[in-house]
């Protein structure tokens, strides 16, 4: 029989959670099956049909398990190639597929939010089979009585109870891991990340999220926001974007399709708080299509940032002290705003060391984010051979910076997983408050 390399069968075993034995126990089943061919094509089947699994646990869930699966699919640039090859087309679906409801449940649900006649009244037309299932529901298309073409989202019954035990159980385990830590206190950011999960179930304040981005955007020549027509307590009721889905050009774009994708991508993500004092707080390629006419469909508004005053100044001042590497001033800036904790000590030129890989692409004019560049970065900042590394130990994430956080790592990895050039320094000087352009070195050319 052909041996299987130990490290990927336990590699795979410990994506989908599954005791080595078990995996194992597969691994000697697809070896009795392909006998005498090559460790390396067996190694491929097995992580085939592992990252297949994978995509079912965590699809079936519907819970935090399939965010988590959603979040696990953006920031699979920054993983290692040997791991996350096999994996990434399958971790892309969870960008915009899970396993749906039936039709017959889904006509329930709707007799029930939208009345008994609702096929008769309201959608004159509608798809059984969704066009997109997600982690706490799907979207139909559908045809409204105006002649409007439409998107219906519904809510999986059961998905509030769901997302919520899961938010305790990692919870539980984050509190935990925390005490380990000595930077950080985890409890918080718990709480702000429970209290963030829990506004994603309610679609009454999603709709209203979303007129607000619809009414700031209404008009813009870049960012394109469907209107919401109706919606309840579990369907939401909106209009239809057609598009390329972001998903779709990060697999098969041209250059000059990733070029155009990443910048409208970026600038949404850095425009939208001083547009319309709120952030898009849910940044994976699912929730965005380029349309025709060259604008950025943008969807799901349940994860939002609410920022009344824009982005906070003190993000563009800690730029500014990264890139004019000022050590103290840096420390300062941080610790001025909870990123370091009373009573922690920390090296300022270990802390400008430890940022310098994150904030190196604000010195170019344009950059080109991939995912070979994203893997060395983490690469960089993970490396416990490096004196600095103990510094990312100490850091902590004050709670009103939670979104804003995730947002910029999910955007780092999409925007990885495009490979587009864009003017990153232009536009983060553009719309980044706080930033002081004259204390900025210029660019290397």
């Amino acid at each position: 029989m052909t041996d299987i390399p130990k490290g990927s069968v336990a590699r795979a075993a410990k994506l989908v959670g599954l005791p080595l034995g078990h995996a194992g126990r597969v691994a000697l089943g697809v070896g009795k099956r392909v006998g005498g061919r090559p460790a390396e094509a067996v190694a491929a089947e097995l992580q085939a049909r592992t990252a297949e699994q994978l995509f079912a646990v965590l699809g079936t869930l519907k819970g935090g398990a399939m965010k988590f699966g959603q979040a696990l699919s953006v920031m699979e640039a920054a993983m290692p190639e040997d791991l996350a090859g096999p994996y990434r087309a399958t971790l892309t679906k969870l960008q915009e597929a899970g396993p749906p409801m039936g039709a017959d449940r889904v006509h329930e649900i709707l007799a029930r939010e939208l009345g008994p006649r609702w096929a008769s009244t309201k959608l004159v037309e509608f798809d059984d089979v969704p066009a997109a299932s997600a982690s706490i529901g799907q979207v139909h298309k559908g045809v409204w009585r105006d002649g409007r073409v439409v998107a219906v989202k519904i809510q999986y019954p059961g998905a509030a109870q769901a997302l919520l035990s899961d938010l305790n159980q990692i919870s539980r385990v984050a509190r935990m891991a925390g005490s380990w830590v000595p930077g950080i206190d985890v409890k918080p950011i718990m709480d702000e990340l429970k209290a963030r999960m829990s506004e994603e179930l309610d679609y009454h304040l999603e709709a209203r999220n979303q007129r607000h981005f619809a009414a700031a955007f209404r008009g813009d020549d870049d960012v394109l926001v469907p209107d919401v027509l109706v919606e309840s307590s579990n369907v939401i009721v909106t209009e239809w974007v057609d598009g390329t889905p972001l998903s779709r050009i990060i697999t098969d774009g041209t250059p000059e399709q990733r070029d155009e994708a990443a910048t409208l991508y970026l600038e949404f993500l850095l425009r939208a708080p001083n547009v319309a004092r709120m952030l898009h707080a849910d940044p994976h390629p699912g929730n965005f299509r380029v349309t025709d006419d060259g604008r950025l469909g943008v969807l799901d508004f349940g994860a939002v940032n609410r920022l009344p005053h824009g982005l906070p100044t003190s993000l563009g001042r800690v730029l500014t002290e990264a890139l004019a590497g000022d050590a103290p001033a840096l420390e300062q800036a941080l610790r001025s705003e909870g990123f370091i904790r009373k009573g922690i000590e920390i090296d300022p030129d270990a802390l400008l060391a430890y940022l310098t890989p994150l904030v190196e692409p604000l010195l170019h004019e344009e950059f080109t984010p991939t995912r070979a560049w994203l893997r060395g970065a983490a690469a960089t900042l993970q490396d416990p051979r490096r004196p600095q590394f103990l510094i990312g130990l100490k850091l902590n994430l004050p709670p009103e910076y939670l979104l804003i956080h995730r947002v910029w790592l999910g955007g780092i990895g999409v925007l990885s997983q495009l490979g587009g050039t864009v003017p990153l320094r232009e536009m983060v000087c553009a719309h980044l408050s706080g930033v002081d352009e004259s204390r900025l070195p210029p660019s290397p050319g």
